[in-house]
């Protein structure tokens, strides 16, 4: 379906932030960059330190396992902590931290590298070594990081799984990796409630026999079992005379592994994607400088959590390769109120602001009242990541939350992907739900099933036909996978599985997962158009989106809504809440029925799970939920 009213550019960003924005001309660096990517990327990685430079840039000979900077001796930490130490940096807050109680700590670059080195060396003399998998179960606290870096530094592999996660989840990812040591705590903070993490961990190590040494980190002081001569609290062996001094950082092939990070998608069993030293940190630093401008001065909040791939490359990895201060909160946004994170922003000073689509349209229930109690006015650029921006979630985040001068940078990647794919820059007019273009560097297309692009304003599939130095690897011990899922389809070009369309001024827009896209009497339509159709009517404040069987046309569409606070459901309303999708995009897409619901089932990173749903409605097997909210 072509949607020609999404072609209207709706906002241009003002002369001031043209005047000033890192990248003025998108389009012709875009062109530059195009034009011989490898050069580009080269350039862009000689902004970083290296121990040793690359004999070549880029080796396709293996394809689709590209291979960057061969050759190259480096290790992330070299370029996020070491460097810094030489210069004017290492007196510049690294992390501001709050608890959700309230409690406060902030890092230097000089004191995160000393914690960073004293973790580091404690893990040495647990005998983990270079190549070695290290498990992180926390909760978002700076320890995290700090056991990320820790890990990075001397050439060990970490693999972070979400502190929400279940037992089974858990035990699965630790199983999977061959972990030699767990780090965790006792327990975490969530809108006001402990979080047992060190028991959830103690039962999954019941089966896990590779876990050599648990290291436990005191968040909630709360008494725990702790297994003698396996577990160990972090801060009596900080006390140790093993952790005292500096830790030298391992130097590592470019191609070295950095990191797994295990991914459910929307089907199938968890699946570890593998990172690497030398092109992720290439492509998480230029992604994040140019898209969000960001500066020295900036004081950067993401809201994502660490165990994340937003986390691991634009709260830890990204702004300290660049320098920057991030804001990390540990608990809920609107624990106690709706405005914590309006009152940090405020308080801490924070000027670029990035979050979830799902966060926005959450805070947008509570109205406008609560986040203008607060001085907001230091924000200069608002981000979105995790899932298309429907307009009127965009509109609001950038009328209330950015007064209307604010760019919203909305951005599309994937956990494989490393870092950002399609985004604008500040400098660039959005359309509002448009990620706009690839970043420099990428070529995107929008192809149908036999491979051929689409007209503009239709629907297909979309695919990166370049290779980029932060892509994944593959897939941890299973090549064969990922051959078959991403490079299988289209020779040559990666399959996202995202629907996408592009209009005729070649913006992208992201129609969501290929999953997410309901065929109904022949039409496919996609989940988020008719979500955002139900969001922009006044009551609507969430909407999810899914077919269940129908007798005459094959599938029928099932909405379920969250109403804005004050608003009762009703059959007058779901009546209205119909016909309103019909006005918005058509008579096929009005839904059979309306649920009025409470909450949906979301991942952490802000996606809801469709299918989950979908079994639910017809009283079928949930499949794997490990990485649910709740």
């Amino acid at each position: 379906m072509k949607d020609k009213s999404r072609n209207r550019v709706l906002w241009t960003p003002p002369e001031e932030t043209v005047r000033t924005a890192r990248v003025k001309d998108y389009e012709k660096l875009r062109k530059r960059a195009n034009a011989d990517p490898p050069a580009f990327w080269e350039e862009r990685a000689g902004e970083l330190a290296w121990y040793r430079k690359w004999e070549k840039v880029l080796d396709d000979s293996e394809a689709p396992f590209f291979k960057w900077f061969t050759g190259a001796r480096t290790n992330v930490v070299l370029n996020a902590l070491d460097r810094h130490q030489k210069t004017v940096v290492r007196n510049r807050l690294a992390f501001i931290w709050e608890g959700e109680n309230g409690d406060l700590r902030t890092l230097s670059y000089f004191a995160l590298n000393r914690e960073v080195c004293r973790f580091a060396n404690v893990l040495k003399s647990m005998g983990v070594v270079k190549g070695d998998r290290v498990t992180i179960y926390m909760p978002r606290v700076l320890e995290l990081p700090i056991a990320m870096l820790a890990c990075a530094k001397i050439g060990a592999i970490h693999s972070v799984v979400f502190g929400g996660f279940s037992v089974e989840a858990l035990h699965g990812r630790i199983e999977d990796s061959d972990s030699k040591v767990l780090i965790t705590a006792d327990g975490g903070y969530i809108r006001g409630k402990v979080v047992p993490l060190k028991e959830i961990a103690d039962q999954a190590l019941e089966r896990a026999a590779c876990i050599e040494h648990v290291i436990v980190i005191r968040r909630t002081c709360e008494d725990v079992n702790m297994e003698a001569g396996r577990d160990y609290y972090y801060d009596e062996l900080l006390a140790l005379p093993i952790a005292k001094g500096s830790c030298p950082t391992v130097e590592m092939d470019a191609e070295d592994p950095l990191f797994l990070l295990y991914t459910s998608g929307t089907t199938g069993t968890p699946k570890a994607i593998l990172h690497t030293h030398g092109g992720y940190q290439v492509g998480v630093s230029t992604t994040l400088e140019f898209a969000f401008d960001l500066r020295p001065e900036d004081r950067w909040f993401c809201t994502a959590d660490p165990g994340w791939i937003t986390g691991h490359s634009y709260v830890v990895y990204g702004p300290l390769i660049l320098g920057a201060t991030s804001v990390i909160y540990e608990g809920a946004p609107t624990y106690p109120y709706p405005d914590r994170w309006w009152r940090i922003c405020e308080e801490y000073g924070v000027t670029v602001l990035y979050t979830t689509p799902t966060a926005v349209r959450g805070l947008m229930r509570f109205g406008e009242a609560w986040p203008n109690r607060h001085d907001l006015s230091g924000l200069r650029i608002l981000g979105t990541v995790g899932e298309p921006i429907n307009p009127e979630a965009w509109q609001w985040y950038h009328r209330v939350i950015g007064r209307g001068e604010c760019p919203v940078i909305d951005t599309w990647w994937q956990t494989e992907t490393g870092s950002f794919m399609i985004t604008p820059v500040p400098s660039f007019p959005l359309k509002p739900g448009s990620a706009t273009r690839p970043f420099p560097g990428i070529s995107a297309e929008v192809l149908d099933e036999k491979g051929n692009r689409v007209a503009p304003g239709e629907e297909g599939n979309l695919v990166i036909t370049t290779p980029w130095p932060s892509m994944t690897r593959g897939i941890y011990k299973d090549p064969d996978r990922y051959v078959e899922q991403y490079w299988s389809t289209y020779k040559g070009k990666y399959l996202t599985g995202d629907s996408a369309r592009v209009d005729e001024d070649g913006y992208f827009w992201i129609i969501g997962r290929k999953d997410d896209v309901i065929k109904v009497s022949g039409y496919r339509l996609g989940t988020a158009e008719i979500e955002s159709a139900l969001v922009s009517h006044p009551s609507v404040s969430e909407a999810a989106a899914i077919t269940l069987p129908h007798e005459i046309k094959g599938n029928a569409i099932h909405v379920f809504v969250i109403l804005r606070s004050g608003v009762q459901g009703s059959p007058e309303l779901e009546a209205e809440l119909i016909e309103h999708v019909g006005k918005e995009i058509g008579k096929i897409a009005r839904p059979e029925g309306v649920e009025f619901v409470d909450g949906l089932p979301k991942t952490r990173s802000g996606k809801i799970m469709r299918r989950v749903l979908k079994a639910r409605a017809q009283g079928l097997p949930e499949g794997d939920t490990s990485t649910l909210e709740d």
